[in-house]
């Protein structure tokens, strides 16, 4: 059975859902589509009792580049114009919300989730794969927290979950630099479980994963996870509307246009802190 969305992929064989990004944009960017559609079909994923595990990947050589900033234009214009007030802030506040439940609602799903990550994933992609139980990486695979690049404070979800994911010195030297790792650097600072040859090994290996965990009693699985994911629950919530309430006073710059402005421009940002 096939769900079909325009920004992702849903297949069910059995126990097991493979739910697959599409883009539409280069990468899988996450558009409009991607932020309306993923807590739709995860929820519906979470709802079906015959779905006892998830595999979640990327389609083509990159799991995700990211945030598609040339399709956020209509919520990121109007709080980089120069005098921006409250409406564009709270406006920017409310989109910002969203974009965070879209990746809590798969953090949220009580079917386990493995990540099976190939080429780039960058920004939004890390943001998604911390919301997710288990990640595979392909020996290829490459990993940023890049949003610091931007002069962005990563404010989906990457810093309210690393932190239960990544020792305190790892997390800040990827978020303070916004350097790329490559997929064994990954696996040593614990982002993933385990590096495999290339995208068909790992997605071979994170349906195997799925294979195990739909073979126990499904009602003990949710439980496991309820019981791990009480611990944290709250620190993540209270670290997201922390962050979307900074971002919404505190993101507007002069180095945020430098920033979007040198990405699009293929060149380096020259920062001034302003």
């Amino acid at each position: 059975m096939a769900d079909s969305y325009e920004s992702l992929s849903v297949e069910i064989d059995g126990h097991i859902a493979q739910v697959t990004l599409l883009g539409p944009g280069k990468g899988n960017t996450m558009g409009p589509a991607f932020w309306a559609e993923l807590p739709v079909a995860f929820e519906a994923l979470d709802a079906d009792p015959q779905v006892r595990a998830i595999v979640l990947t990327g389609s083509g050589k990159h799991f995700s580049y990211g945030l598609d900033l040339a399709a956020s234009s209509d919520f990121l214009g109007p709080l980089m114009a120069e005098g921006a007030m409250a409406g564009p802030r709270a406006a920017f506040h409310r989109h910002l919300k969203g974009m965070q439940q879209s990746i809590t609602a798969v953090a949220d799903c009580r079917t386990p989730i493995i990540a099976a990550v190939q080429g780039w994933c960058i920004g939004g992609g890390v943001d998604l794969i911390s919301a997710v139980d288990i990640r595979y990486a392909s020996a290829d695979a490459k990993f940023s927290v890049r949003e610091v690049k931007l002069a962005i404070v990563a404010d989906v979800g990457s810093l309210a979950r690393l932190p239960l994911i990544l020792n305190d010195g790892h997390l800040r030297e990827l978020a303070l630099t916004g350097k790329d790792i490559d997929a064994k650097r990954a696996e040593k600072i614990g982002l993933v479980n385990d590096v495999f040859d290339d995208a068909e090994a790992t997605l071979a290996a994170a349906r195997a994963t799925a294979a195990e965990i739909a073979a126990n009693p499904p009602l003990t699985v949710q439980g496991i996870k309820d019981v791990l994911d009480e611990q944290r629950t709250a620190q993540v919530a209270a670290s997201l509307r922390y962050v979307a309430a900074w971002n919404s006073a505190f993101l507007p710059s002069k180095d945020l246009t430098e920033g979007v402005t040198a990405m699009f421009q293929k060149r380096p940002p020259e920062f001034k802190g302003e």
